[in-house]
């Protein structure tokens, strides 16, 4: 089975390499718990590793040596911009991550279409510059543009979706419209060969909504935060909530979950396992 690394190399080593080629991945998160760390890291560290392949098991450990790279890295967004997404990367990690996404993602901002029809005035979402083909607001558009779009980039992507989250709370669109186009990119991901990663903060959407959603993916990654015994600060835990093709290696390693960490340089790490 071809794999595609997660680029954070102690979780990749566990599960042999990556996930599998094809998968449509939740990344179901607490606020500030990691899970836009982790598609920052991902995406630089795959991009680092095809232009630099001599690089490639120092970025991603020696685990990654035969896994698959994506083509190219795509960074879909509904509410931010291009350029307040660099700027969050350049303020948290190193120069060397910000160059590799500025330089090799294609983003794809939809803000123009999701605000329009809102009090938000078409000069702060871009509107007045950005051209849209899409052409009036409504739940069928913003998701047929969305689609369609996916669809043309989508064969052996590694495809950021940011976020679920907006299109939940947007009153114009049907939550159960989302669920049914992600079971619609879950069959058809396994003929791209890709892998798509859904942003999703918890507890915004209704927990009927959330389970459907989670339903609706191949894997579920959770990011939270717990308290430290005796101390004030707080720490950052990865688990697997779903992915059955994982599962076994998990179990095999009897790791319960991750303690993780985010650092400048290597960016969201694995920094100690907790077995069970």
């Amino acid at each position: 089975m071809k794999r595609i690394p997660t680029g954070i190399s102690d979780l990749d080593g566990i599960i042999k390499g990556g996930v599998p080629a094809g998968s449509t991945v939740l990344l179901f998160g607490e606020l500030g718990a990691g899970n836009v760390d982790f598609v920052y890291t991902s995406a630089a560290k795959l991009i680092l590793s095809k232009t630099q392949p001599e690089r490639k098991e120092s970025l991603l450990g020696y685990s990654c040596r035969k896994s698959v790279l994506p083509e190219k890295v795509v960074y879909i967004t509904f509410s931010r911009s291009k350029e307040d997404i660099l700027g969050e990367i350049e303020n948290a990690f190193s120069k060397e991550f910000h160059e590799a996404i500025a330089e090799n993602v294609e983003f794809r901002d939809f803000s123009g279409d999701y605000f329009r029809g809102t009090v938000v005035p078409g000069r702060w979402s871009g509107n007045e510059t950005v051209p849209s083909f899409l052409s009036k607001s409504s739940e069928r558009n913003i998701l047929e543009g969305f689609v369609n779009y996916v669809d043309s980039v989508g064969d052996k992507a590694m495809i950021i979706v940011d976020s679920l989250t907006d299109l939940l709370i947007n009153d114009a669109i049907n939550p159960k419209d989302v669920v049914m186009t992600m079971k619609g990119l879950q069959r058809v991901s396994k003929k791209w060969g890709g892998v798509i990663y859904f942003l999703l903060t918890r507890d915004v959407a209704d927990r009927t909504v959330e389970h459907m959603i989670v339903d609706s993916v191949d894997g579920v990654l959770s990011f939270t935060w717990s308290k430290q015994e005796r101390s004030s600060r707080r720490q950052r835990y990865l688990y697997v909530e779903k992915f059955t093709s994982l599962f076994p290696h998990l179990g095999d390693s009897k790791i319960a979950r991750f303690i993780t960490m985010v650092t400048v340089d290597s960016g969201y790490i694995v920094i100690n396992m907790e077995r069970i």
